[in-house]
């Protein structure tokens, strides 16, 4: 198991996002990409979900540190709770960004 910590601090110094694609089952045995300092962790869930061969949509997952998610795409469509009592909360991917308005979008797909 590799350990970014020293890097991710590394690009945070330099001012520069780190991104970590991992599978979630391989959170169990490795140090979660919040831990190490990660900026975005995603990857697939499909494992949990339905077989491959069922077709899709396939479940995945984004998570961000606070100071960022205003800048990521998608919509809160629903809170929970996680296994720790805290909320938990789900987002659908959005291809346009239509319920931004003009002023506030972060991408040219927004303001087209």
């Amino acid at each position: 198991m590799t350990d970014y910590t020293e890097l991710f601090s590394r690009f945070r110094e330099n001012k520069v996002r780190s991104i970590v694609i991992q599978d979630l089952l391989s959170s169990c045995i490795s140090k979660p990409a919040g831990e190490m300092g990660a900026d975005i962790a995603a990857g697939s869930v499909q494992r949990f979900g339905i077989p491959m061969g069922f077709g899709g949509p396939h479940p995945a997952y984004l998570a961000c540190k606070d100071e960022i998610k205003r800048k990521m795409p998608g919509r809160i469509i629903g809170v929970s709770k996680d296994s720790h009592g805290d909320p938990a909360y789900r987002m659908a991917m959005q291809t346009r960004e239509q319920h931004i308005r003009r002023d506030k979008a972060t991408s040219n797909i927004c303001t087209a």
